[in-house]
């Protein structure tokens, strides 16, 4: 067992501290307590039933009651304050853990499942609450219990604690290959349970690619396998359990028989009372009942354990944004910088190679070129997504890095191709929830864009339910209520990323409407594949491989006869001579 790792578990703890000390004292009150009820019959044997006093025995008989109420009353409370504090931990913990997540820089979800961040947070966290309530406080009970019992034993006849001990080495052996066997199932559970919730997650958020390709039988197999492995680990665990219960109860008793047997001898010979022999049988049961379930509480304790090193991984994992700047700023000009820019996801691929430009406060930059030649990633690196590693970028002539991260992010926008809506009503996904944005600054917001209409015809409007991802939602609505919520946050940097690429001709005119409304009087960049939503723009940046290969005015561009914008353009706007006979 980890035992710095188990440590840091119970440093968790250290917000419910009297928890924890009440919970740990409860446990160390019921060891001895448990103990006083087969004295009691050994009491009430040897004192008053041989005695025939029958007061006396009424007398320890109500005793007898008493502690066994006593009893029951602190093992409720010890079972319900140790639960408690397992779920006060594990709810302390997913909030940790999801205000984690959500400072990680986008690399990491580059490269990490999100059904394993799923799983961290879910199923390895709700794990680590049987530390608490199944794990070491009820661990450190039964061991108390134990060594209580052992010591009535002994005291009450030595003979007959030798004699029933003869069979622990077995049940001892028994334990640890028990609890060596769960405890390498339990891990396979784990491995596979975050598996299956990677594949789940991804397989459920992309069922409509499944259904286009009608893949289903693929994917269906593919689960089937990865269903069958988690099964099999859980068998496994089973199948240990289904062996050692059994041997257990075997050696258990096989120690009473001895112990009867010695016992009744003693009797005969006047070595050993009656009461000790009737007690006997329940110190027994209170010795080996521990026994057998210790070693399912290690395994248990160490699956939590298993648990809160994947979760502590997790929340020691530096891969969060880079918030080291400190620079606050109320409002920003939008006057951004790019010299000698490279960057790299991975080192010495170089996706944008010494990338300039310098787009002025106010102006409106559109940036065009083939897929992957660093469009998408200008923009991530002024949202501050991903760092640069050469070069310089600015904005206002600050380094943008100097800027404190939420500040600086707070006076821009963005509004991708593919619209992510949340879960809730239209409202609340323009607003995102923030309290400083009213209900008629949306309403207001929607009414400039030209989006009120259609908001307005929804059933209940504003407060129409929004399902997952928008999906009741047309891919033009999508996007009329992305450009509503970059509106209402009032950006002094706007940047679109072909907010028009998915849009049928008919929605593009509204869309281009509330383009033109988004970008007045606003630093803007726009990526665009469609020329005609960028021929406004003050300046093009023509990207090729991560190179820029012509920059200036859509006019200025459009003279070069032989250039590659006047190309794009050509292929766009002039038909084939083939097309035109035709007509």
């Amino acid at each position: 067992m980890d035992l710095r790792l188990l440590r840091r578990v119970l440093a968790e703890a250290s917000p419910y501290r009297a928890l924890l000390m009440g919970t740990t004292f409860m446990a160390i009150l019921l060891a001895p307590l448990a103990t006083v009820r087969p004295w009691l019959v050994q009491k009430m044997v040897d004192d008053h039933i041989v005695a025939y006093d029958l007061n006396g025995l009424l007398r320890l008989a109500l005793i007898f009651v008493a502690v066994l109420l006593l009893h029951a009353w602190l093992t409720y409370l010890f079972t319900y304050f140790s639960g408690v504090l397992g779920q006060a931990v594990v709810n302390q913990l997913r909030v940790k853990i999801f205000q984690h997540i959500n400072r990680f820089s986008l690399s990491y979800f580059d490269k990490t499942p999100i059904g394993t961040a799923t799983t961290r947070t879910i199923n390895d966290v709700e794990t680590i609450n049987t530390v608490f309530s199944q794990g070491v406080i009820t661990i450190l009970a039964d061991f108390l219990t134990l060594f209580v019992v052992l010591g009535m034993m002994f005291h009450t006849s030595w003979e007959l604690t030798l004699i029933a001990l003869t069979t622990s080495p077995l049940l001892v052996l028994a334990s640890y290959l028990f609890k060596e066997a769960v405890k390498a199932s339990f891990q396979r559970v784990r491995s596979e349970i975050s598996r299956m919730n990677a594949f789940l997650q991804e397989r459920i958020t992309g069922v409509r690619v499944i259904q286009l390709f009608h893949t289903e039988a693929a994917n269906r197999d593919r689960f089937r396998d990865i269903n069958r492995d988690y099964t099999r680990a859980n068998l496994d665990s089973v199948l240990y359990y289904a062996l050692f219960y059994p041997a257990v109860e075997i050696i258990s008793a096989a120690s009473l028989g001895l112990m009867v047997w010695w016992g009744a001898r003693g009797v005969i010979s006047e070595t050993v009372s009656m009461g000790a022999l009737i007690a006997f049988p329940i110190y027994l049961n209170m010795l080996f009942n521990p026994i057998r379930i210790l070693a399912d509480k290690f395994n248990t304790l160490q699956m939590g354990l298993v648990a809160a090193e994947r979760v502590f991984t997790l929340l020691d994992n530096s891969e969060e944004q880079e918030v080291s700047g400190a620079k606050q700023v109320e409002r920003l000009r939008g006057d951004v910088v790019f010299e000698g820019v490279h960057f790299a996801y991975r080192p010495e691929e170089w996706v944008l190679k010494g990338v300039d430009f310098h787009l002025e406060p106010g102006k409106t930059l559109a940036i065009v070129g083939a897929t992957g030649s660093g469009k998408t990633s200008i923009i991530s690196l002024i949202s501050r997504f991903y760092t640069h590693q050469e070069g310089r970028i600015a904005v206002d002539g600050v380094d943008i890095g100097l800027y404190d991260l939420h500040a600086l992010r707070r006076r821009m926008a963005l509004v991708l191709q593919d619209v992510f809506l949340f879960s809730g009503s239209v409202l609340d996904n323009i607003s995102l929830r923030d309290p400083r944005i009213s209900r008629e600054q949306v309403i207001r917001a929607a009414q400039i864009i030209g989006a009120d209409d259609f908001i307005s015809r929804l059933p209940g409007g504003y407060d129409y339910p929004v399902m997952e991802r928008g999906a009741t939602l047309s891919m033009g609505q999508r996007q009329l209520i992305s450009f509503v919520r970059a509106l209402v946050f009032e950006p002094d940097i706007l940047i679109l990323d072909e907010a028009t690429s998915s849009i049928d001709p008919a929605s593009e005119a509204i869309i281009q409407r509330a383009i033109e409304t988004l970008i007045t009087q606003r630093t803007s960049i726009i990526i665009a594949h469609r020329l005609t939503t960028i021929m406004h723009a003050d300046q093009i940046l023509l990207m090729e491989r991560g190179e820029v290969l012509e920059t200036g005015s859509p006019e200025e561009l459009l003279k070069k006869d032989s250039g590659a914008f006047r190309k794009l353009h050509d292929m766009q706007f002039i038909q084939p001579e083939w097309i035109v006979s035709l007509s």
